[in-house]
């Protein structure tokens, strides 16, 4: 015995639509229970380029104030590594020098920003040694 289907624009019978009516807002509320993974998921890959980023100026900070310091003459270290650095970035900067015979080694201190208010992700230091002009 075959059934043949009801004619296209016939309701549903009355169980099969209650069901359905049950089942149409559960895929919101699935998404919306997975929204918070997904914001979490984004914070912390926003995070992470924020690091990155403060170890690459670091780096650059480092390099740069070596340069300046191993010049005779040159300009001052720690405004070069300053300069060097992204605005936002080079205002809690620190630089630390030191010389041995030949070559000139600063290490460039950058804190790392949070993008989660109070919390702190520490700080990241680079080094670079550049030989002396004159010794």
């Amino acid at each position: 015995m075959t059934t043949t289907p009801p004619p296209r624009g016939t309701p549903p019978a009355p169980g099969r639509r209650a069901r359905r009516d049950r089942e149409s807002g559960q895929a919101a509320i699935e998404f919306i229970g997975f929204v918070p993974i997904l914001l979490l998921v984004a914070l912390a890959a926003v995070q992470l380029g924020l690091a990155a980023h403060a170890a690459s100026q670091a780096g650059t900070a480092a390099r740069a104030a070596a340069r300046a310091a191993s010049q005779h003459e040159g300009p001052d270290p720690v405004s070069t590594g300053r300069q060097a650095l992204s605005g936002w970035l080079a205002d809690d900067a620190g630089f630390r020098q030191a010389r041995a015979p030949g070559e000139v080694t600063v290490t460039a201190t950058v804190r790392i920003p949070s993008v989660i208010p109070g919390v702190e992700f520490g700080e990241v230091r680079r080094s670079s040694t550049m030989p002396r002009a004159r010794d």
